[in-house]
């Protein structure tokens, strides 16, 4: 399924929480946090108030945008005013 965002809307394919801390405690799902960060997958059509392209990493707002899922991956919908920056 192919999804095109309108307007000032940007696709982005969310990233997995890390199931295991860095000294290898495993962290179990009710007790993660959601992620905020994630991949650019598809942009709007307003090309003057967009400044992200697809493939570029990204971190936003904790509680932005609309949870959907294509294909069976979680991906999110939202403003580009919800993103706060590209990580390099």
């Amino acid at each position: 399924m192919k999804v095109k965002p309108l307007s000032d809307r940007v696709l982005i394919k969310t990233e997995e929480a890390e199931e295991k801390t860095a000294g290898g405690l495993f962290i179990p799902q009710t007790a993660q946090e959601k992620t905020q960060t994630g991949v650019v997958v598809e942009i709007g059509d307003d090309k003057d108030m967009i400044t992200v392209k697809a493939g570029q990493k990204v971190m936003y707002d904790k509680y932005a945008g609309t949870t959907v899922s294509i294909d069976g991956t979680d991906h999110l919908l939202l403003r580009m005013a919800d993103i706060l920056a590209v990580i390099e």
